[in-house]
């Protein structure tokens, strides 16, 4: 057969690809400078083993109907009828909502899934419940769930100030110092929402140090800025970034080297900063040096470094994601507006860069398609990391925000394209808390560890097998996302699944508009097409549009937005702030009263640290071979695995010292749980220090050294989430705080058990 080379977009990357029938080759964007290898993952989500090929239950409540059973997730399961689950699934939204009120259903759908601007799953499902009643929905993300409440507070709009601050053009151009806390690892900047163009991260970043500029790594972890930047490494003790910030600042303003004109004009608190940072005990090289772990006279050298030239103060996303994670974010902010750099070109305060593709890129001049959301008319809410709190204590409370809210009660939990089994801490707490519902809903092309512990398995498209439309407001491109393959087995958009839903439901018509899927692509890129025109810019049609495959829209000057004309007039461009000035410190969040949350940056000592027990801290950060859990299975992700296991790197000091040899499989454990990984020995981390990434499907066993733990006590696969904590960042922000864990590690004294985790389970 004649094989057609079609375009297509992932979050990591626009490509194209053809299919023979049998198998899809893809290739890499040609404008593409630095592709990402996650690329390669994309051909085995064709036909895998792991895809969900017909509409299947979970035979308990199929049998026995809805209601609480701690067998989700070991129960089997048996097929059904398209008509006979859309029926039962109907019957049992509407007994839902009868009998316990719209927000007993919970919108979750909490994930990346698809680029495409129409199949978006989060989108469809959260437009579907909306209009059928309403949902109880979550806010924020795992991803930065602390910086999204500090950063509005203390400094501006959340994507004003990260994502359209300070580009890669200006750190290329202007940047002096670029001083990372977490570092800007390729690995991360390689995926964006929407899809990405051009990886420019690597270009810019070589250019600046081509020029001259100086990057300072601070991270436990070397590999967190790319090798060709030859920065300083600063191998900090984990979680401790806000003291040496703190320790920076006390040093630049002891040596009379802050703006002092910058902090009156700009900025609000500074008095009871300062207070803090001169406080008993002082923060200073040698107090910090002690909290860090890095030498005094480096802090004091780095302090000199960046009170002079350009300097840009970066924080990776993956440091909120902590316990008081707040503080970094907070402590970032506070130390460029202490050097007067807030506003610069390539200057100041960034959150993010480096941590996400869509970040330091000018903004698109039009808007680009999307799919229309309905109004929620329910006004219940949680924090999104919180969902099992939520789901094991209804009517409990909590603070979030300054306010005491109550958790609601949840019967039906509804998922479509997330996998909350990768992503959320805590795993064996979470199949606790999914235990309580009455009904879980799941709508994914594969048999993931959470579509295994659904009731009612919807059997989902990918991405290649349907046409949508790829663009984001970061990226010039907008992309004809042509289907590439025939759908596998029986499986369904989730637009024509709700469709049906809705239709049986009685709001059809408002859940579709009577457009077909086709039509709502050819609806949405009109707006784009309208925006063009009235700027007098060509304005192809759809039809063009998608013959060509691609189409480029006009950008935004990249003018460091709102933080370069505050700068530039306090006065005419106030921030959103309290007081329309950066917040150094803030009255509001002081007056919250919160023990874990003081009203300025401050160091806070964690309450789970390494002790005698558990004498590592683990670093559960992203993966470098897959988007957090999609596509565990591809080529790239498959071969950064030993034997199908995730891999853990230790330092070798370490590794000698509990008797750990290369390639060997360790148990890595607490109090919470277990997980197996192949050892990696690597002087590129400090030592006790362990990193493990998140991603690996979780594959629950017994743990033989703990059979009290059940069925559940061993992650065999290597998820970290068996062995992370399910707390809250603060009272403030309730974010996600899975980054940092205490563990012990040791070598596995059995037979390895074959990891199952991309297998589908038996189905009749």
């Amino acid at each position: 057969m004649t094989e057609i080379e079609k375009t297509h977009s992932a979050h990591w990357g626009v490509f194209r690809a053809r299919f023979d029938g049998s198998r899809l080759r893809v290739r890499p964007h040609p404008g593409d400078p630095d592709p990402s290898p996650v690329l390669d993952n994309v051909p085995a989500a064709v036909a895998h083993p792991a895809r969900v090929a017909a509409p299947a239950v979970r035979r308990g409540w199929w049998e026995r109907g809805p209601g609480r059973d701690p067998a989700r997730g070991r129960d089997g399961y048996r097929t059904v009828s398209w008509d006979a689950l859309l029926d039962r699934l109907a019957e049992e939204t509407h007994r839902v909502r009868t009998a316990h009120g719209d927000a007993a259903v919970y919108g979750g759908s909490y994930g990346w899934a698809s680029a495409g601007r129409f199949h978006h799953a989060q989108g469809q499902l959260h437009r579907f419940l909306a209009v059928t009643g309403g949902y109880t929905r979550s806010v924020n993300t795992y991803s930065g769930g602390a910086a999204e409440v500090i950063l509005p507070q203390v400094l501006g709009s959340f994507d004003a100030v990260t994502r359209y601050a300070v580009s890669w053009d200006q750190v290329a151009a202007h940047t002096d110092t670029v001083l990372a806390f977490g570092g800007m690892a390729l690995k991360n900047s390689a995926i964006a929402a929407g899809g990405v163009s051009r990886h420019v991260e690597r270009g810019a970043m070589r250019a600046a140090r081509d020029r001259g500029a100086v990057f300072v790594l601070v991270s436990p972890l070397r590999p967190d800025l790319p090798e060709e930047v030859d920065a300083t490494w600063l191998p900090i003790r984990p979680g401790t970034d806000v003291a040496l910030m703190l320790g920076l600042m006390h040093t630049v303003v002891a040596d009379g080297r802050h703006d002092a004109d910058f902090l009156t004009s700009h900025c609000d608190g500074w008095e009871q900063l300062r207070s803090y940072l001169f406080a008993d005990p002082v923060k200073d090289a040698d107090w910090a040096a002690a909290v860090t772990g890095i030498d005094a006279t480096v802090i004091r050298e780095l302090a000199w470094r960046i009170a002079y030239g350009r300097t840009l103060i970066t924080l990776a996303q993956s440091l909120q994601r902590a316990e008081h994670g707040e503080q970094p974010v907070w402590g970032g902010a506070a130390l460029a507006a202490v050097l007067g750099q807030i506003g610069l070109p390539g200057g100041g305060f960034n959150y993010g860069l480096g941590s996400l593709g869509h970040y330091g890129r000018a903004r698109t001049a039009v808007p680009v398609p999307t799919f229309s959301r309905a109004q929620n008319p329910v006004d219940s809410v949680i924090p999104v990391a919180r969902v099992a709190d939520m789901l094991l204590n209804p009517g409990g409370t909590y603070v979030y925000d300054g306010a005491e809210r109550t958790y609601p009660h949840v019967r039906l939990a509804w998922w479509a394209g997330g996998n909350p089994f990768h992503h959320h801490q805590d795993l064996r707490r979470l199949r606790r808390a999914v235990a309580e519902l009455d009904t879980f809903v799941v709508h994914d092309p594969m048999w993931t560890a959470t579509a295994r512990h659904a009731d009612v398995v919807i059997p989902s498209t990918t991405t290649l097998e349907r046409d949508d439309i790829g663009a984001s407001s970061s990226d010039p491109l907008v992309v004809a996302m042509k289907q590439l393959v025939p759908r596998h087995g029986e499986s369904r958009d989730d637009y024509d699944v709700l469709s049906e839903l809705a239709h049986r439901l009685g709001h059809g018509e408002a859940f579709t508009e009577g457009r077909t899927a086709q039509e709502w692509l050819v609806h949405m890129y009109d707006r784009t097409r309208k925006a063009l025109a009235d700027r007098g810019l060509a304005a192809p049609d759809f039809e063009e549009f998608w013959a060509r495959g691609e189409l480029e829209l006009p950008q935004r000057p990249d003018d460091g937005g709102v933080l370069a004309r505050f700068r530039a007039d306090p006065q005419a461009h106030p921030l959103p702030t309290p007081s329309g000035k950066v917040q150094v410190a803030s009255a509001t969040i002081a007056g919250h009263g919160l023990a874990d949350h003081p009203g300025h940056p401050a160091w806070l000592e964690p309450t789970e640290a390494p002790d005698e027990r558990h004498p590592f801290w683990l670093v559960a950060n992203q993966p470098a071979t897959r988007l957090h859990s999609q596509l565990d299975f591809g080529a790239h992700s498959a071969g950064a695995k030993r034997s199908g296991r995730e891999v853990v790197r230790i330092h070798p000091d370490d590794a000698d010292r509990i008797g750990v040899a290369d390639g060997q499989v360790v148990r890595i454990h607490n109090d919470r749980g277990a997980c197996l990984a192949a050892a990696r020995l690597s002087e590129d981390i400090r030592p006790g220090v362990v990193q493990l990434p998140t991603g690996a499907w979780w594959d629950p066993r017994p743990d033989p050294e703990r059979p009290g733990y059940g069925d559940d006590g061993l992650c065999v696969h290597g998820n970290p989430n068996a062995v992370t904590r399910d707390r809250g960042s603060s009272s403030l922000a309730q974010g996600c705080s899975g980054q940092l864990s205490a563990v012990a590690v040791s070598p596995f004294p059995h037979e390895p058990p074959v990891v199952a985790a991309h297998t589908a389970p038996p189905t009749a």
